[in-house]
């Protein structure tokens, strides 16, 4: 038997990291709702007293920053009594010229007001990544989601932390926390789980044991309720002790340092990119979520088991460098073939993601907390190219005389 743990963290919205993504995509989605051609590279810092935005933002016009960033920490349930200083100016015109076509675009009209250019491939007028990179999307049949179960029942014990704090279902919780899931696999089967860890921010007078009875009943039960503990399972609740000093009073909070509890647990690879405060001209961010919208396709058509798809981009260049796809042995057809398909089925140029996934729209601040790939409603968790994949793979496969 070939055993192996594998482990996933997942983070609550009032973590100090990940409430600055909240920040960061927040003032995305109000730049974009004031122009959907937006460019828009943020960057959040905080710390006890004083939260700095920074960054490049190009915008027809400005929102209120100071504002988005104080209501983003009061809706995330923390104190608002911070200093806020913006560091903001425009795109720098190198890498605006790289991108290009923006005094086009913005002369084009399509649904609802969002842009809708046709360019051709190879079109000097063509959009450009906004960087270079490489960018991978992962899927794996082993959950509904098409994700790996650690990540999975990572992000729903967070999701219920969140859950029981703000309906007040756990008295004296607050917004800080963190859960951690290891599984236990006989191969690829995952088949118990090895311990899970819950750290949840309280306040001061809080009973710890009361705690830790409710964090098990009313979270850890019900996020495992299709994949329970067993007696030899630990579980550490608050395992520190006391946590009461959290947010941005405990710890810095930086945007981007949550790579791995945004995506895959580290269970799949990761270019190092960053997703949060980045528009769709970011390939960082539109090209993971392009891959990631193919992977999953190809694992919910039953072309693979599972399947990694990796992109790298040149700035300035609109065709990705190379597009790969890796079964890792388990496709229903070689991986050139399933490439083949990907290439024909999706446009991993920017222009084209941007309009696939309609990244325009101002959906990015629901899209950062409890998983980038965890909500069945956003554009790339789609699995409407099944049927396509399924039929392009069986022409490229079929022999020659057949196709006539």
């Amino acid at each position: 038997m070939n055993k192996r743990i594998l482990t996933a963290e997942s983070v609550t919205e009032g973590h100090p990291d990940k409430l600055c993504d909240l920040i960061a995509d927040n003032i995305l989605d109000a730049c974009l709702r004031n122009d959907p051609h937006a460019r828009v590279a943020c960057e959040v810092m905080a710390t006890a007293g004083k939260i700095i935005t920074a960054g490049e933002i190009t915008v027809s016009e400005m929102p209120d920053l100071p504002a988005i960033v104080c209501k983003t920490v009061r809706d995330a349930g923390c104190s608002s009594d911070y200093e806020v200083e913006i560091l903001v100016h425009d795109q720098s015109p190198d890498i605006a010229n790289a991108v290009g076509v923006d005094a086009h675009i913005k002369n084009c009209s399509g649904i609802d007001g969002v842009w809708n250019p046709v360019f051709t491939r190879g079109s000097s007028r063509e959009l450009g990544a906004g960087d270079q990179g490489i960018v991978y999307g992962y899927a794996v049949n082993e959950t509904k989601e098409l994700l790996p179960l650690p990540v999975v029942l990572a992000n729903r014990l967070t999701l219920g932390l969140a859950f029981v704090r703000k309906l007040g279902l756990i008295r004296d919780l607050l917004p800080d926390g963190k859960a951690q899931v290891s599984v236990e696999y006989d191969g690829k089967t995952p088949v118990r789980i090895a311990a899970v860890v819950v750290s949840c921010q309280h306040e001061a007078d809080k009973d710890m044991e009361q705690l830790r009875r409710e964090v098990l009943k009313l979270v850890i039960e019900p996020a495992l309720f299709d994949f329970p503990c067993d007696s030899d399972t630990e579980i550490l609740i608050n395992p520190s002790g006391r946590f009461v000093l959290g947010g941005f009073e405990a710890d810095t909070g930086f945007t981007g340092r949550k790579l791995m509890a945004d995506t895959y647990g580290g269970l799949a690879p990761h270019g190092g990119g960053a997703l949060s405060g980045k528009d769709g001209t970011k390939v960082d961010r539109s090209g993971a979520y392009m891959a990631r919208y193919a992977a999953k396709n190809i694992v919910a058509a039953g072309l693979a088991e599972a399947c990694t798809i990796s992109a790298a981009y040149a700035i300035g260049r609109a065709e990705p460098l190379t597009v790969a796809v890796d079964t890792y042995g388990t496709g229903a057809y070689p991986d050139d073939i399933i490439m083949a398909a990907v290439n024909k089925l999706f446009d991993f140029r920017p222009l084209g993601m941007l309009r696939t996934l309609g990244l325009q729209r101002p959906i990015f601040a629901d899209s950062c907390r409890y998983g980038h790939f965890v909500k069945q409603s956003l554009p790339w968790e789609q699995i409407d190219k099944m049927d396509e994949l399924r039929r392009v793979c069986a022409l490229l496969a079929a022999p020659v005389g057949m196709l006539s």
